[in-house]
């Protein structure tokens, strides 16, 4: 029983020795040419670790329960990684963590990702060493990315080492027009066989959205055409076998995504896996929706006035989605807090500001674009002289961002203008400040090849199943070929 009790509380140094499995499956760098995933790994390890900090913190008793998802790498054996210079597969992985302890999360993760438990038994002797009490980042957080291990770790296992590997990809990585040249007649190939598909796309997304009055149809991820294609045509077919129950969504904004419900921010999530009874379920139930999401409306309304006019905002994200019900329970609880305490914030003081609310964080913080991001348990005196204190500097990253955005919008024309270019856009994880120096070269370089294709700045090179051309933001132009 001592033996139990003393490895419920390891330390985070002993909960990233017993995660290295993990990390080394789900690490971020290794998903260089899948940026979609590795944005949802990146998120999720962010959610992970807020979940880790929390349960470390003295006298917590309970930590609010967290989805998350996970795609992780099919690893081979040690013998085989080595001859294998393309990444393996990968498969997704999405679980709730409703741990009380490091330990039983530690295990909770390593079964839920399929990975071996055996090596946490060893745990004890180094939870004894005065070693495993240090922390292993400056930044104060053990769990804080990039994870960098010793390069015996790499030597020893014979895995290979991400940081290294991207070192040498960018030695090797081409220039963008030698790229162009290599890579342009597939992108025209594969763009111009897209037509018919990319027709049939809009006309159902119209059909669809005037025939049920529908606000606008999205997607959470990148899906080809014909996969979209066939989720829109699936959904015409429901509204014909059900249409009494598809009028629900009158007025409504669709998601496609892995989860069927409402999200936080009202739209209507249908989950790409689910069958059609179960969109048929969410469908007759969206009058109960729309009271829960004016319920949060209402709250945000409250929070506002008590904290001198600070929004609440939701900030779309590319991790697990956050549904509507954790959202209201967020709110409701933040609030209660905020009533049991008799704040001095002036009425106006802090209008044209925002906050985010989030259960996985222990500490208020100000995003770089100027809102800020609060814990849901954030001691009520401690969050005034917080937002007190930041509020000339919040404004300050708002105008920052706002003339960033104004800069990015005016020469992201300029560039699909003068270059001749049927489409140009972004992947989120492209900042403004990374996004507008790419254009610009773009201008200066003016490639011919790039005429009439469909680009998108991303963080690697790549021709999408339906010719659409990614290219690095940091690109490689002729002058650099050599540096």
């Amino acid at each position: 029983m001592s033996h139990l009790v003393h490895q419920r509380a390891l330390s985070g140094a002993d909960a990233i020795n017993a995660l290295r499995p993990f990390y080394f499956a789900v690490h971020p760098d290794f998903f260089g040419q899948h940026p979609r995933e590795r944005e949802v790994n990146e998120n999720s390890l962010k959610r992970l670790n807020g979940y880790l900090e929390n349960l470390q913190k003295p006298g917590t008793r309970s930590v609010q329960p967290t989805k998350l998802t996970f795609y992780v790498r099919e690893i081979k054996e040690k013998e085989d990684i080595q001859k294998d210079v393309l990444p393996p597969g990968f498969r997704s992985v999405s679980f709730t963590l409703q741990t009380k302890d490091v330990l039983t999360t530690v295990m909770d993760v390593l079964k839920s990702c399929s990975l071996s438990t055996e090596h946490v038994k060893e745990l004890k002797a180094s939870s004894e060493s005065p070693k495993s009490q240090q922390p292993v980042s400056g930044h104060g957080n053990p769990f804080y990315r990039p994870i960098k291990w010793d390069k015996s770790y790499y030597s020893f296992t014979g895995f290979r080492d991400p940081e290294q590997e991207l070192k040498q990809a960018k030695k090797v990585e081409p220039t963008l027009s030698l790229w162009l040249r290599n890579h342009e007649k597939e992108a025209t190939k594969k763009q111009n066989a897209s037509v018919p598909r990319r027709e049939e796309l809009k006309r159902l997304k119209k059909e669809l959205c005037q025939k049920f009055a529908l606000e606008d149809i999205r997607w959470q991820r990148s899906w080809g055409v014909t996969h979209r294609c066939c989720q829109l045509q699936s959904l015409s077919r429901l509204s014909q076998q059900n249409p009494e129950a598809v009028l629900n969504l009158r007025g409504h904004t669709i998601i496609f995504t892995d989860q069927s419900g409402m999200n936080a921010s009202g739209h209507v999530m249908l989950g790409t896996m689910d069958v059609h009874h179960q969109w048929t379920k969410l469908f007759v139930s969206l009058p109960s929706y729309r009271s829960l999401l004016q319920q949060t409306e209402w709250l945000k309304e409250r929070i506002s006035h008590v904290l001198g006019g600070i929004q609440v905002i939701n900030v779309e994200r590319l991790g697990p989605v956050q549904p509507i019900e954790e959202h209201c329970s967020i709110l409701n609880t933040f609030h209660k807090r905020l009533l049991a305490r008799r704040l001095a914030l002036h009425p106006r003081s802090l209008q044209g500001l925002a906050m985010t609310l989030e259960n996985d964080r222990s500490s208020p913080s100000l995003h770089e674009m100027g809102h800020f991001i609060i814990p849901a348990t954030c001691e009520p005196s401690r969050l005034q002289t917080f937002l007190q204190s930041m509020a000339c500097e919040a404004r300050q990253r708002i105008k920052h961002r706002n003339q960033l955005q104004k800069e990015e919008e005016e020469v992201l024309l300029h560039c699909l203008e003068a270059l001749a270019l049927r489409n140009l856009s972004k992947e989120p994880s492209v900042r403004h400040n990374q996004m507008i120096p790419c254009c610009r070269r773009l201008l200066e370089e003016r490639s011919p090849l790039m005429e009439g294709l469909r680009v998108e700045v991303s963080h690697f090179y790549s021709v999408m199943q339906d010719g659409d051309l990614c290219i690095p933001w940091d690109w490689k132009g002729a002058s650099l070929k050599h540096s």
